[in-house]
């Protein structure tokens, strides 16, 4: 292990459906990882809110967080994120709860705004078909890291970290406006989420026992009431998420694997909004697509569906597909301009590679950033060559074994409570 510990590593797990699959296996695979991860000694695991898409099995985040939690030890279990324009922050706030009853001390909610058809301007949390609005930030400074203040541009190397420019989402394509309108129908999202720090306030509020609505009318949660989660928030864009974070003190994961060309100014208008609340001092858990393999051809070898499984998320009409076998995938270099312009900062930003190399290159997503934890995302067709990619990272990172010790930072001293 290095003299000076790294971050803690953490995974966001979509239970990828591969091509021949099925949802039942690929649920019981995120299950078995999960185990994995826990004796590794990666210090959280989250599930993604993702409905309606043929190659993501991760629709219900707090089933699965349950599930695992009873499966595992010590690791935390929780969501990355739930989305309040299809769960209300109540109901979120009650199933964590529930879980945190039953483990304490493990627990995450994680929460975001999410989705609306393109053209909108909400941010989205989970779903990378459209990007948040950062005109919706208000005005605020710079904060340091200084690198990290830089207004979004087109594609630049901050102190060795490569930043995208953004990719051509079309938001007048009718196709995918059409598939997200069908999703929220059969979804049956119709709730309209209110103010996003109201949403915040409410979960807050019936935890610490004193929530009231504006005419004075009091509400208790049993489940919630007293509950030992710990609430996030997840931004892809510098937009009210990041603000809304920073303001109340709450810990922030910004999404560099869904929108790398956003996450620098993200992190900066969380940083620069930042007052003390339920945290001390920021929190900034940053998200990164990796897979690890025992050598680069090898580790690109499998990583050449990823292209087409974003592409699929981008432009298809029936959203991500099952993931493809590396043998199915289509050559990068045989792609149509418009296609590999629409995937690239994906591509461009999915550390792939042997051991040493990616390593290095988390370090500098670490450095530049200021995360305080890497939160790893890792697709693969065959799920034991994830599970291969998180062996062999934890053992370059440095990760210590759950039997061995506690991931360095991850204990809950680094989430500080303000008396």
């Amino acid at each position: 292990m290095s003299e000076n510990p790294r971050v803690p590593l953490s995974v966001l797990d979509l239970a990828v459906v591969p091509a021949g699959g099925t949802g039942t296996q690929a649920v019981r695979a995120a299950v078995d990882l999960a185990v994995d991860l826990d004796r590794l000694g990666y210090h959280r695991v989250w599930y993604a809110e993702h409905h309606l898409s043929p190659g993501v099995g991760s629709a219900s985040p707090a089933v699965l967080a349950a599930a695992v939690a009873a499966r595992t030890e010590r690791i935390r279990v929780g969501s990355g994120a739930v989305l309040l324009s299809t769960t209300s922050p109540l109901v979120a706030a009650e199933q964590f709860g529930t879980i945190a009853a039953l483990h304490p001390g493990r627990v995450d909610l994680g929460l975001g705004r999410a989705f609306t058809p393109p053209g909108g301007t909400r941010d989205v949390a989970d779903t990378d078909a459209v990007r948040g609005d950062a005109s919706a930030a208000a005005p605020t400074p710079p904060a340091p890291p200084s690198p990290a203040a830089r207004p979004a541009a087109g594609p630049r190397v901050v102190d060795g970290l490569y930043v995208p420019g953004a990719p051509p989402i079309d938001g007048s394509d009718s196709v995918l406006r059409e598939r997200l309108l069908a999703q929220k129908r059969v979804v049956g999202a119709s709730r309209t989420p209110a103010a996003f720090r109201d949403e915040l306030g409410l979960v807050l509020g019936l935890r610490a026992g004193d929530y009231a609505e504006a005419d004075g009318t009091r509400h208790v949660a049993p489940p919630v009431e007293g509950a030992d989660f710990d609430l996030w928030v997840l931004a892809s864009s510098a937009g009210e998420s990041a603000r809304v974070a920073g303001e109340l003190g709450l810990p922030i994961a910004a999404n560099f694997h869904v929108s790398p060309a956003t996450t620098l100014d993200t992190i900066a208008a969380y940083r620069a909004a930042f007052r003390p609340g339920v945290l001390d001092r920021p929190y900034v858990v940053v998200s990164a697509d990796v897979l690890v393999a025992g050598t680069t051809a090898e580790a690109r070898a499998l990583a050449a569906p990823f292209a087409d499984w974003v592409l699929s998320i981008r432009r298809g009409a029936a959203g991500a597909i099952a993931y493809p076998h590396p043998d199915d995938a289509v050559p990068w270099e045989e792609r149509d301009a418009d296609e590999r312009a629409l995937v690239a900062d994906r591509v461009d930003t999915r550390v792939v590679g042997a051991p040493a190399d990616v390593v290095a290159r988390l370090e500098t997503l670490q450095r530049v950033t200021g995360a305080d934890e890497l939160l790893i995302t890792t697709a693969t067709h065959d799920p034991a060559d994830a599970r291969r990619s998180f062996a062999l990272l934890a053992e370059a990172w440095g990760v210590a074994p759950a039997a061995d010790a506690t991931p360095a930072g991850a204990d809950r001293a680094a989430l500080t409570l303000v008396p």
